[in-house]
């Protein structure tokens, strides 16, 4: 029987993450692989798993050991789909069994340092009693390639399908034994494709890593602000914000439209931030602007397809409203960050150095706060408000 021990009695080693060089696929997994992890990476069908899978295992196979299991494709297929993404090498050691007892038992013949399954759905085993891709199925396949992991130090990472509603399939069954959880989602204007942590015991979750698909599969992202910002101009109803995301700082374009209304019940069409944060930052500005926002439409929106949260943004939402309802622009220099209270007050928000320093490496030039908020030198000039009320001098 195993001996209870103290954990001042366990041996502690220094951990080195298995980097692959992709610094967006890095920075999501918390600056790498960690050895022994038992990740998966899930998304849409068709929007860039195996691709990528691909592109990481080649690029981790120049450092490290790899085996690559294709349970969906012949090797014929992974292959061509190589050869087409500049991912051929002969480091890279692949397989196309299905059978989940042969992928462990090759696993522990070879030792790779990382052990890739695409996909565990796909998989099939003849010691589970379970209908394949079925919850209990996968609860079992899960548990073998866990331990397989915990028990010989080999990161095993694992696709996955997602269902209609965007949960993974399973349903959120595996997220509970992974160590890691990351998605990979779309946004259909740029063709961009957008990682993202949701649970990771290793590193932030929330993290975001942009990835864009092009002839050769897809690419890294390396100056997404740059990106987000390339078609943004200086027009009515349009405000860059600053949004902390795991741990970069992103600034975005909202985009506000402010009509007044033609029916009996005003319309809000509200999308990549919560429309009751909308709603309220409209409420306030009418109460100490005596602007009537409620017998007008708004639409809001966010650029680049990227949800943002917290209150750091109220500024920029109560600017990109009074922009659109004057019809004036603000200068396509300026950046809005800071929150505002229900009496009015325009708040401080944290760790406003992030936000400085992104804002001066894209050339913003000016950046609009609160006039409490504490900020060291900074070449960017300072608009400081205390009040919404004060809000109006930008517009006259």
């Amino acid at each position: 029987m195993p001996q209870l021990r103290v954990l001042s009695q366990v041996p502690r080693r220094a951990m080195e993450r298995i980097v692959s060089g992709i610094d967006e696929w890095d920075r999501v997994l918390g600056g790498g692989i960690v050895p022994g992890s038992f990740l998966i990476l899930t998304g849409d069908p068709g929007i860039g798993k195996s691709t990528l899978l691909l592109r990481v295992a080649h690029a981790l196979s120049q450092k490290t050991s790899v085996v690559y299991v294709s349970t969906e494709e012949s090797l014929e297929q992974v292959s061509l789909r190589a050869a087409r993404t500049g991912c051929v090498g002969d480091t890279l050691q692949f397989s196309d069994h299905a059978d989940l007892e042969i992928c462990i038992a090759q696993a522990l013949e070879h030792k790779p340092s990382v052990l890739i399954i695409d996909s565990i759905q796909n998989c099939f085993s003849q010691s589970i009693q379970a209908s394949i891709g079925s919850m209990g199925y996968l609860r079992d396949a899960a548990f073998k390639l866990m331990r397989l992991a915990k028990e010989h130090d080999i990161a095993v990472l694992v696709s996955g399908h997602i269902t209609k509603d965007g949960s993974m399939a399973g349903p959120k069954l595996l997220e509970h034994m992974v160590d890691g959880v990351f998605y990979l989602q779309c946004e259909d204007r740029w063709q961009t494709r957008i990682l993202r942590s949701v649970k990771n015991r290793f590193g932030t979750v929330d993290e975001l890593g942009f990835f864009q698909m092009s002839e050769v599969g897809l690419v890294e992202v390396t100056n997404v602000t740059t990106h987000l910002l390339d078609e943004v101009s200086a027009a009515p109803g349009s405000t860059l914000v600053s949004y902390v995301e795991g741990s970069r700082p992103l600034i975005l374009e909202l985009q506000a439209l402010v009509v007044a209304s033609q029916y009996g019940m005003p319309q809000r069409v509200i999308s990549g931030i919560d429309p009751k944060q909308v709603v309220l930052i409209a409420a306030i500005l009418e109460k100490y602007l005596k602007i009537k926002l409620s017998a007008h439409d708004l639409f809001f929106k966010t650029s680049g397809g990227i949800k943002i949260a917290g209150s750091s943004s109220d500024l920029g939402i109560a600017l990109a409203l009074l922009s659109s309802y004057f019809q004036a622009p603000l200068s396509r220099k300026s950046l809005a960050v800071g929150e505002i209270s229900l009496t009015g007050q325009i708040k401080p928000i944290n760790f406003i150095g992030f936000h400085i320093g992104e804002a001066e490496k894209i050339g913003v030039e000016q950046v609009i706060v609160s006039q409490s908020q504490r900020i060291d030198k900074t070449s960017v000039e300072l608009i400081r408000l205390k009040t919404v009320a004060e809000l109006l001098s930008l517009f006259e």
